[in-house]
């Protein structure tokens, strides 16, 4: 069991991934509660997406991606730029499910978009976000 989960965990883009499936599996549970509540179908992704994003900027950062540099001059240059990626994904996914919310359920419509925002949030997050060099400020 060690040997398989070592290897599963082995690189970025794999914890990335599980991390990733984790989330999308609390955003699932949360889309299908706040419906049960009575929540329409843009507000249920809309707090999925929020809830979502709390838990997901910490495990990308400390666990898919390595990056364990905590001062005030690293970590809030990466806030920033998390925060406006994730209001282009917000805008993207209410986009989605306001365009497909009147054909295909909630959870469809949001897996959609969470799919396509996966590929361009795994490049901008390596290469920009999360990306360490050699003389870190700690």
């Amino acid at each position: 069991m060690k040997p398989r989960l070592h290897k599963l965990l082995s690189t970025s883009g794999r914890r990335y991934l599980v991390i990733g499936v984790g989330i999308y599996l609390l955003e699932l549970v949360v889309i299908v509660v706040a419906q049960w509540f009575g929540a329409s179908a843009v507000v249920a992704v809309g707090l999925s997406f929020w809830i979502a994003l709390i838990v997901s900027f910490s495990l990308q950062k400390l666990v898919a991606f390595g990056d364990k540099r905590m001062h005030h001059k690293i970590l809030l240059p990466q806030i920033i730029a998390y925060s406006l990626l994730v209001l282009f994904n917000f805008g993207f996914t209410i986009f989605v499910t306001k365009l497909l919310s009147d054909t295909v359920p909630a959870v469809v419509t949001r897996t959609l978009a969470l799919a396509i925002t996966t590929i361009w949030n795994f490049y901008l997050y390596k290469t920009r976000i999360f990306k360490s060099n050699n003389n870190p400020v700690y």
